[in-house]
């Protein structure tokens, strides 16, 4: 099948082409470096001509509520009119779990009104909803610093690392549409304080590391079930001691 990934370069995206790849389809990256722009529409037409499969890996620059929302209001019509357009048979998105248990985080609220657009759009499509990945512990810490030190809360996390995510993707875009969503997770729980220690602790990071039930993530605070995978989610392999082993 030849099958477009959207934010085909980036850090899933480009595990995803690999994946495919050697899986005998036809993947093929997009994003604005290989001249596909999902916001001003530019290359769109051409690159899903006679793609079987869209995958929508892609990620706003900016962070802040107002931009993340306009990328993914702006991204999600253009992709989705594009698809139906081109016929595309199946629409793979990336998404988060949790973002409708934590809606006073601004880029959670982009992402529900991200998967509302590709619901509406009457194509067959698959949300993947996935819980944090281990690679953003560093930046969840460096956005969490007060006088000098992390506070987080002990929300309940179980992060993933992002090969697994990609592998997930992967075997999404190649099989058929559940016209729903489904969750992905890591074999192990935390707490969100409690991962990011050992991921500092384990890097030399001398940043303590405060357990504050009212610490903010990303601009609000998460109750203890809210960022955690259902019964029914898919586990990855992958153990959090294993990928720090990795990294060195």
């Amino acid at each position: 099948m030849k099958i477009v990934v959207i934010g085909g370069t980036g850090l899933i995206g480009s595990g995803v082409v690999k994946h495919l790849t050697e899986a005998g389809h036809e993947a093929v990256a997009a994003a604005p470096s290989t001249g596909v722009n999902t916001i001003t529409g530019e290359g769109l037409k051409e690159v899903l001509q006679d793609a079987q499969v869209l995958v929508d890996v892609s990620n706003s620059p900016s962070f802040a509520d107002d931009d993340v929302m306009d990328f993914f209001l702006t991204s999600t019509g253009n992709l989705t009119e594009a698809a139906r357009e081109a016929g595309v048979g199946h629409y793979v998105a990336l998404s988060i779990i949790g973002i409708d248990r934590s809606p006073e985080i601004g880029y959670y609220r982009a992402k529900i009104a991200q998967e509302t657009a590709i619901r509406g759009a009457g194509l067959p499509h698959t949300i993947v909803r996935a819980t944090q990945f281990f690679e953003f512990a560093g930046a969840i810490a460096d956005t969490s610093v007060v006088d000098g030190a992390v506070r987080l809360p002990d929300a309940g996390v179980q992060p993933m690392a992002a090969a697994d995510v990609s592998t997930a993707v992967a075997r999404t875009a190649a099989g058929d549409p559940v016209n729903g969503v489904f969750e992905i997770a890591g074999p192990e729980a935390f707490g969100l304080d409690e991962w990011v220690r050992k991921v500092l602790a384990y890097r030399g990071d001398p940043r303590q590391v405060i357990t504050d039930p009212n610490a903010l993530f990303y601009g609000g605070v998460p109750g203890h079930t809210a960022l955690l995978p259902g019964p029914d989610a898919r586990l990855a392999q992958t153990r959090l001691s294993a990928w720090l082993a990795a990294q060195k």
